[in-house]
């Protein structure tokens, strides 16, 4: 069975933050979807939807975009079995105290925080990849072009004379 990350944003102003996530789980070979529904404004809403997805039986993990008061990131894992990642959108907001809604759960809910867009992508696909050989090739093949790009750029950077 394919896997599946359902993208669950608390509003329409976390879609570009979302399609960032989205485009880099294309690239593993993982399917997902954007769904707007917030904890704070439309629980009953939510809670639909998670019995929607918890209902589908397509390995999942669950990808939660909230800042300021991310509640959503807690209500999502504490109501499924599958991971859930908290990738809080980049906010100069309270001096960037609010990525610590996204840090601090209460006991029994445990949703891993990844602040970059595309990393909470790459730890979805390391999780997939744990069952799926396809996407662990994926994986690795990303972390060499990573790696090779780095030898790339070190090498021209020395073919470049520094003054002193």
């Amino acid at each position: 069975m394919q896997p599946f990350v359902p993208i669950l944003m608390g509003s329409k102003s976390d879609l570009k933050h979302a399609q960032v996530i989205v485009d880099a789980l294309t690239r593993f070979g993982i399917e997902s979807q954007i769904r707007i529904a917030s904890a704070h404004k439309t629980p009953a809403y939510l809670l639909g939807l998670l019995s929607e997805y918890e209902a589908d039986p397509r390995p999942k993990v669950y990808i939660t975009i909230a800042g300021r008061s991310n509640a959503l990131s807690g209500m999502v894992d504490a109501q499924v079995s599958a991971p859930v990642i908290a990738c809080p959108p980049p906010s100069d907001a309270f001096g960037g105290a609010d990525v610590f809604s996204s840090l601090r759960m209460p006991s029994g809910v445990a949703p891993a925080v990844v602040l970059d867009a595309e990393g909470s992508a790459l730890v979805a696909a390391k999780i997939f990849g744990l069952f799926d050989s396809a996407i662990r090739e994926q994986v690795a093949q990303h972390q060499q072009q990573m790696a090779n790009k780095l030898r790339a750029d070190d090498a021209e950077l020395q073919s470049i004379k520094h003054s002193s």
